[in-house]
């Protein structure tokens, strides 16, 4: 009895920090999306289901949930597929593999915000060199901005992620790689596979946790996109480039100033996420087995 007591004194610390931090924020989420929450005047009552019903109701919901998973799965096909080659680039034992992973980590320590920016400064058409480059090979009019569609804002926008993070997902794809025996590797040489053998029937099987695991990441930070496309497009031209969190942004603070459609927007997220999130895990687990 005594040990239990103090495992649960041990204990007690995160506990609080889970309730204060998680299952807190939660209750009042739940109470805001189900009451008539301005911003300024504060809670006016219960009006569920008045605020889901507004969400749904509204012109840019459909269209940014279409644009968030267009972008999420972009995004994920670029990291894992970039991240995994990177891995595998720098796993061979030569002399450049210091400076490689120096190269390809270096801009993963940079703040997400602070890459967003420094691509706006190189996207200008008034400072930057990329429409330069782009008019004299003439992709685009001397005059225009790479961020001036929504189509190239989209692109322009995966560029700035995929250069912050590929680095990030070389490293956990190394890890992974690391844990795989070497000797896997040198009875199949000797069995006479080749590469390209290798890579499927040993690398890919052995690294499903890896993958599955950056898969979760990257679907939940893309999903949860919004300092890149707030500080690049501003959810423009034409709200072409405006995520699900973006509006949650706005209903907040800039059109609505209605806090009740954006804590229902962000539950209705929040839900997705968990229901994605456990069939990755769930598969990640079908996977170990």
């Amino acid at each position: 009895m005594e040990a239990t007591r103090r495992g649960w004194l041990y204990a007690l610390p995160d506990w609080l920090m889970i309730i204060i931090l998680f299952f807190m924020p939660i209750v009042l989420l739940i109470i805001m999306a189900c009451s008539r929450w301005s911003l300024m005047g504060g809670n006016q009552g219960v009006n569920f289901p008045e605020n889901f019903v507004k969400v749904f109701r509204n012109k840019l919901f459909g269209g940014s949930i279409l644009f968030t998973l267009e972008y999420t799965l972009i995004v994920t096909v670029f990291l894992l597929v970039l991240g995994l080659c990177l891995a595998l680039i720098v796993q061979e034992s030569t002399k450049w593999n210091n400076l490689l992973r120096t190269c390809f980590l270096l801009p993963s320590a940079t703040g997400l915000a602070s890459a967003s920016l420094l691509f706006y400064a190189l996207y200008s058409p008034q400072v930057g060199p990329v429409t330069k480059i782009m008019s004299f090979f003439g992709l685009m009019n001397a005059n225009s901005s790479v961020l001036a569609t929504g189509h190239s804002a989209l692109w322009a926008t995966i560029v700035v992620i995929v250069w912050r993070f590929s680095g990030y997902y070389m490293l956990l794809m190394m890890i992974g790689l690391q844990s795989i025996s070497g000797d896997l590797y040198e009875a199949a040489r000797m069995d006479g596979a080749g590469t390209w053998r290798i890579f499927r029937s040993i690398t890919l099987p052995l690294m499903k946790p890896t993958i599955v695991m950056c898969l979760v990441y990257c679907v939940t930070g893309s999903i949860l996109a919004f300092d890149q496309f707030f500080i690049l497009t501003k959810g423009g031209p034409n709200n072409s480039t405006m995520t699900v969190v973006q509006l949650i942004y706005n209903f907040a603070f800039d059109s609505k100033k209605d806090l009740g459609m954006a804590a229902a927007l962000s539950l209705i997220v929040l839900a997705a996420l968990v229901i994605i999130n456990s069939i990755q895990l769930r598969g990640m687990r079908d996977n170990t087995k």
